[in-house]
């Protein structure tokens, strides 16, 4: 995974690759409400993660989530075969034109997934963009809402140190920043 910025005082670094090869406390996964595995992201974790990922979630469906994790939420799992130490899920929303609280289910997707990264005392942290694969968000407007939350828990906590935002492509990463 290349790092090709750094922003907010080295403590969001943009970067392109694959976040399945992430070396670092926790990955965040674009996950669906089953929680069971899907296309993109949430394929590529389950599927370099291994079996184990999945049983986890399965666990977390039989218990704390019996109907699925509602969109803004996050949970986390162990990683599995990956590098990173553990996973935290969180659905984001389907973009349905942008009145029916979109923006602030997006927010919370971020600002849910860093909180459950500071209680547990992790201090690296990987993004995808969240919802702008199948689910539809705006990649310019996903990306404004990304930079804004993460720093504003970041300006007022100390974990997790730094926040990965990891992009497929050069491209993407190059319209993250160019919209922000």
């Amino acid at each position: 995974m290349e790092t090709i910025r750094a922003l907010f005082g080295d403590r969001i670094r943009i970067a392109v690759g694959d976040i399945t090869r992430f070396e670092g406390d926790a990955i965040v996964n674009a996950a669906n409400s089953s929680l069971l595995g899907g296309g993109g992201v949430d394929g590529a974790i389950h599927r370099a993660g291994g079996p184990a990922i999945l049983d986890e979630c399965r666990a977390l469906r039989a218990t704390a989530l019996p109907a699925g994790s509602p969109s803004g939420q996050a949970v986390a799992t162990g990683a599995g075969r990956l590098a990173a130490q553990a996973v935290i899920h969180t659905v984001g929303p389907v973009w349905r034109g942008g009145s029916r609280g979109e923006a602030e289910l997006l927010a919370s997707c971020y600002r849910e997934s860093l909180n459950l990264a500071a209680e547990r005392g992790w201090d690296s942290v990987a993004f995808p963009a969240i919802s702008t694969g199948i689910y539809g968000y705006p990649r310019e407007a996903a990306a404004k809402i990304a930079r804004t939350t993460v720093e504003e828990f970041l300006g007022r906590n100390k974990r997790p140190a730094t926040v990965f935002l990891v992009f497929f492509s050069r491209e993407d990463a190059d319209l993250f920043l160019g919209n922000c």
